[in-house]
């Protein structure tokens, strides 16, 4: 069962491809590829951002190398905040 996540997001979605919205109950933690459908980006767009530090906070667990990444919806919605805008002109800030 999946529901949508907040009520911003809810009112006039136009959400074919399941961004955006949670699973409900289970794990308070997604996989990378989770949060780059939830973010709308791919995948590889947000392991860049990973190394560039340009992207939302993540887990590491596990070893380092073959460690899983992991992301919450809590950071993804405060990474995404930051970008939120109510004029081309507060770009700039």
């Amino acid at each position: 069962m999946i529901e949508k996540y907040g009520s911003e997001r809810a009112k006039g979605s136009d959400n074919v491809s399941g961004a955006g919205q949670r699973p409900v109950g289970g794990t308070p933690y997604i996989t990378a590829v989770e949060a780059a459908a939830y973010l709308r980006l791919k995948p590889t767009t947000l392991a860049a951002m990973r190394v560039d530090g340009s992207g939302p906070s993540y887990y590491k667990v596990g070893s380092k190398r073959r460690g899983k990444v992991l992301y919450t919806y809590a950071d993804l919605d405060a990474w995404i905040g930051r970008y939120k805008f109510g004029s081309t002109s507060e770009y700039a800030r």
